[in-house]
């Protein structure tokens, strides 16, 4: 079992170009253990990776922390004289050494060395919540005087349309009165 950490910069540097990531920061570094073993000419690699984030919640914009923990397992297969029909798994393949499949856990291999950092990072962005929520009952912003609800009651009147089409048929009957 070997172990290993990254620094938090080490997410940072790789999401820089990405879109829409200004608000995950990574809290601290990351952790992880991992074996390694070959059966045959495929490689088996299993392990855990864990971290932390601070996310902004998508209810109530309030920044709170997110652990990660992922266990993974990983075959890899030589990769031999096949060649990816994918432009960038071929690019990745020859630059990483591994070529990953359309799952996580499956793919192939090349050469002495093979770089997981770009796996280990895949594998944390999938981790992460699409809707990041504080707490479950988050009950978020007041959406007419923006008050955080979660910390005050505020005295705006609530629209619950009895159907989820009642401002389409109100919308329909105004264009039914212009006609007129």
């Amino acid at each position: 079992m070997q172990a290993f950490e990254a620094p938090a910069s080490w997410w940072t540097d790789a999401q820089s170009s990405s879109q829409g990531t200004d608000d995950i920061v990574p809290l601290g570094g990351f952790r992880g253990t991992c074996e390694i073993h070959m059966m045959g000419a495929d490689i088996y690699v299993e392990g855990k990776l864990t971290g932390n984030f601070e996310l902004s919640c998508a209810r109530c914009l309030a920044r709170y922390r997110q652990p990660v923990s992922e266990t993974f397992r990983l075959v890899l297969e030589p990769a031999g004289s096949r060649v990816p029909s994918d432009a960038d798994a071929a690019e990745t393949l020859a630059r990483d050494g591994i070529c990953l499949g359309e799952e996580l856990e499956v793919g192939w291999f090349r050469g002495q060395e093979i770089d997981l950092g770009p796996y280990f990072l895949e594998l944390i962005a999938l981790s992460l919540p699409v809707k990041p929520l504080c707490r479950e009952d988050c009950l978020g912003l007041c959406p007419r005087c923006g008050i955080d609800r979660n910390i005050e009651k505020c005295h705006c009147h609530e629209f619950n349309p009895a159907s989820p089409f009642a401002v389409l048929q109100a919308l329909k009957g105004k264009l039914k009165q212009g006609e007129n």
